[in-house]
């Protein structure tokens, strides 16, 4: 089981990101694009998907591993369950939420000239992306 540290210590790894509270809740952002939060429910956390198609995969593929609320609806979004993937799949989940909100100069580590974390090739813009269930 994966906790919040742990969510916290793979997030902060990866370059831009910055850690601000959304409803008195950690939650992780690069630049200003919320890629990650802990959600209100318990046992839960948010991580974003490259479209409603592949979110709705994960939910059919893994629902007691993937789920939404009403409010995520029509949000390229999803939430899990804390006690269900292990600290890799975590690690993939999160590094692909970062990968969909990161600006493409930093995915391809020319803001500064050097890469503050692990290697991560370009987002692709056809849609072909996927968060690993």
């Amino acid at each position: 089981m994966v906790t919040e540290e742990d969510i916290r210590r793979v997030a902060l790894s990866l370059p831009g990101s910055v850690e601000k509270p959304y409803n008195r809740l950690p939650s992780f952002r690069v630049r200003s694009n919320l890629f990650l939060r802990v959600h209100e429910l318990p046992d839960a956390f948010l991580v974003r998907c490259p479209s409603l198609e592949e979110r709705n995969e994960l939910l059919q593929a893994e629902p007691g591993k993937f789920f939404i609320t009403p409010h995520y609806d029509n949000y390229p979004a999803v939430l899990v369950r804390l006690s269900q993937p292990g600290l890799d799949e975590m690690t993939e989940l999160v590094t692909e939420s970062w990968r969909i909100c990161a600006p493409r100069r930093l995915l391809a580590g020319t803001v500064t000239g050097v890469s503050h974390g692990p290697s991560h090739p370009p987002r692709a813009t056809d849609g072909s992306a996927r968060i690993a269930a």
